[in-house]
């Protein structure tokens, strides 16, 4: 039953189902039915629904048949009216058919021009497509033909930006066409070959300011601003952007300063004859001086390609290497011009340098080491001049005849004398042509140590020692040899070496004039405290001494001459009544050469001829002694006598003056009591007053006197003056036999 009812309930939910779907279909559009339909079908009573349908059609048949039925003479009436408009409608066919034709006939030519239209606005569609699509891809085009323009034209930092325009904003807009993935794929061979190139472009530049480096240089060294104006710095500054918006810039810094370093060493390499002349020093410091402006602009015009440690650096390496070559190579010179020009060139070397903002003390402090050495080839060329000069002059007072002459002279020379001024003319100064010349050659030097010292940033007391000891120098060492030298020459005569005596004299006099010289030019006064005092007058004394020694060794030796030409009969009887001739020659040359020795001073005068006559003393008292004389007679020896008279006589003529009565004859008294005891044959008078201070025979020796009587014991009785006892020959020769032993006791006591 229960079935029964659940039956029951589903056939009526079936039936209302079909009902609403009837309903649809009565209500809906037949366009739509087909969801209606489908419904219907996937459910399982169809059958049923079928059968409903035909009985819905079957009630609207019975509904339009009562309805035909009701309105059957209106029907009839419209199927007259229609049949009515059939033929009205079939001649609007007809017409409708011819016009078609004509339409059509007409017609085929506008199909075919709006075929072809079709045709151009397909084909206008397609070319704006086209149009747009090369629209995105022209401007690619464009900025990749600019791209290697920029490169042919080696504009690569642009081809560089252009490169990354071109790969972040252009290109993805193309990305999907083949020629763009061409152009993707080659961005990073052009990234390289714009650093390739632009390195190379670098390694050109760099190459190119290492030869240009001496102009740039010497452009500086001019003092002229803008050197570095010389130089493209372009290619550094395009290689640096490239190389930093690749994110190499730390490779390309690397590069560059290892590149500089290289190339800073081999400016800083001398060439090996830079010394032989200015020029060489001179490209040298050009060379430099464009290196450090160079990198002195790169510093100041690049954010840290260089920095100020690398530049130091940098400085620091140049500074010592350039003080090591120049210390090396100005040791060769010896031309003191051409130091001098290289300390000007060094100074003007650092002045520049300076200016740039490198530290140049150093060079400074070097150059006052090239101040000794341009001080050594000062002396040297001094050395020179005053050769040359002491060699030509001809040792002669200065003979002027007129006044002009004589202005010029002490124009030349400081020299004053109220007695010279009155004579007339023409007169002489008693020094010779050196004097002046030397004083002035010394004043040169004095201005040529003053040359150095410009520009040296020295104060005045610095400039004055300096000068005042480089012509200490000059005159203790470079004037006093050369004197010497002139002093010592063998040939040198006693008139030369007179008027040397007399000319340092004068020199002597003259060294306060150089100290006021040097004060007046460094402004330093003498009685400043440290101020170095000129050894002048030490110089002059020094080779005036010396000069006076060789006259005393010069006279000596002229004696020693005309004494070889001694030739003494020893064992002559005769009795001579004149000096020899040899002696009386002597003795004319002696007082021809005192005669000249006028103008010496007094002293030197007076020892000269006490010393001629006391060497002229003792070498005939040696001629005498001498162990070749064995035997001698009395004549002889009064012939000994006449030629010590002579000597006598001129000293007592005196020949110099200045001396006291007697005191020249002194040099010969030794032999003036010698003789006198042999020729007086005084000898009971020598041994009675031998020792006492008063004695007649003071200043004869018991052993002079035993080897001369020993010389006349062999020849007694040859001897005229014992003739009278011929008889008592053997007496006498007992008489010698007693003085020479009691000779022998007085030696013996005497040592004893």
């Amino acid at each position: 039953m229960e079935r029964g009812k659940m039956a029951e309930a589903e056939s009526l939910e079936t039936a209302a189902e079909h009902e609403r779907i009837l309903r649809e279909i009565e209500s809906t559009d037949t366009a739509c039915i087909g969801p209606t339909l489908r419904s219907v079908y996937d459910g399982e009573e169809h059958g049923r629904f079928m059968e409903k349908l035909e009985t819905r059609i079957r009630n609207h048949d019975r509904e339009i048949e009562k309805m035909c039925n009701f309105h059957y003479q209106g029907f009839v009436d419209s199927i007259t009216e229609l049949l009515k408009v059939r033929g009205e409608a079939q001649k609007l066919k007809n017409q409708v058919t011819d016009t078609n034709r004509k339409l059509q006939h007409e017609g085929k030519e506008l199909v075919i021009a709006m075929e072809e239209l079709k045709q151009c606005r397909l084909q206008q569609r397609n070319i704006s497509a086209t149009v747009d699509k090369l629209m995105l891809c022209l401007p690619v085009l464009e900025m990749y033909s600019k791209l290697r323009d920029q490169m042919k034209t080696k504009r690569h930092y642009p081809a560089l930006k252009t490169l990354e325009h071109l790969e972040h904003t252009y290109l993805p807009q193309v990305s999907h066409y083949r020629f763009c993935k061409v152009m993707v794929d080659n961005i990073p061979k052009l990234r390289e070959e714009i650093k390739d190139v632009s390195m190379s472009d670098l390694k050109d530049f760099l190459e190119s300011i290492r030869k240009h480096s001496d102009k740039i240089g010497e452009t500086a060294m001019k003092q002229v601003p803008g050197a570095q104006d010389l130089v493209d710095f372009s290619p550094v500054y395009r290689c640096l952007h490239i190389y930093s918006v690749l994110g190499a810039r730390e490779t390309f810094e690397n590069y560059y300063r290892k590149q500089r370093r290289k190339q800073a060493r081999l400016v800083l390499q001398p060439p090996s004859n830079m010394h032989e002349t200015l020029d060489g020093y001179r490209k040298y410091f050009n060379q430099i001086v464009g290196f450090f402006v160079v990198e002195d602009h790169i510093l100041h015009t690049t954010q840290g390609l260089v920095n100020r440690a690398y530049i130091d650096e940098l400085w620091e390496m140049a500074l010592s290497k350039t003080i090591a070559a120049l210390r090396t190579h100005s040791s060769y010179c010896s031309d003191p011009n051409l130091v001098l020009d290289l300390k000007n060139l060094i100074v003007l070397f650092a002045d520049t340098l300076q200016v740039y903002g490198f530290p140049v003390n150093q060079l400074f402090d070097m150059l006052l080491e090239i101040r000794d050495q341009y001080s050594e080839t000062l002396l040297k060329k001094w050395a020179g001049i005053f050769r040359n000069i002491l060699d030509s002059d001809n040792y002669s007072p200065i003979p002027v005849t007129s006044e002009d002459m004589y202005k010029k002279v002490v124009g030349q020379f400081p020299f004053q004398d109220t007695d010279l001024e009155k004579q007339p003319f023409p007169k002489k100064f008693p020094f010779s042509e050196f004097v002046p010349k030397v004083y002035n050659q010394i004043k040169e030097f004095i201005y040529a140590c003053l040359k150095f010292s410009e520009d040296l940033h020295l104060s005045s007391t610095e400039v004055d020692d300096m000068i005042r000891k480089s012509t200490n120098l000059l005159l203790t060492r470079t004037l006093s040899n050369s004197l010497q030298n002139v002093i010592k020459r063998k040939n040198i005569g006693l008139t030369e070496l007179v008027q040397i005596i007399i000319n340092t004299t004068h020199l002597e006099k003259s060294c306060k004039y150089l100290e006021e010289f040097i004060t007046n030019i460094t402004n330093v006064l003498p009685e400043t405290v440290h101020t170095t005092k000129l050894y002048g007058t030490t110089t002059f004394k020094d080779a005036r001494h010396a000069a006076e020694e060789e006259i005393y060794t010069n006279l000596n030796q002229k004696i020693d001459q005309f004494l070889q030409l001694a030739d003494y009969d020893w064992m002559t009887g005769d009795l001579g009544n004149k000096a020899s001739d040899y002696l009386v020659d002597l003795i004319a040359f002696l007082r021809s050469t005192f005669a000249v020795f006028t103008h010496l001073p007094g002293k030197v005068a007076q020892t000269a001829c006490m010393s001629a006559c006391k060497h002229l003393a003792t070498s005939l008292m040696q001629l005498l002694l001498e162990a070749e004389v064995r035997q001698l007679t009395l004549g002889a020896l009064q012939q000994f006598n006449l030629d010590v008279r002579e000597c006598e006589q001129f000293a007592r003529s005196g020949p110099v003056p200045g001396f006291q009565e007697d005191t020249l004859q002194l040099a010969f008294i030794d032999l003036r009591q010698l003789l006198d005891l042999f020729i007086q044959w005084d000898w009971s008078t020598y041994l009675a007053d031998y020792g006492q201070p008063n004695c007649k025979y003071l200043r004869v020796n018991p052993v002079t006197a035993l080897t001369l009587l020993e010389k006349m014991r062999d020849t007694s009785r040859k001897n005229n003056m014992f003739a009278q006892f011929r008889k008592n020959e053997r007496d006498k020769q007992k008489l010698i036999d007693t003085v020479a032993k009691q000779l022998r006791g007085l030696i013996s006591s005497h040592h004893s």
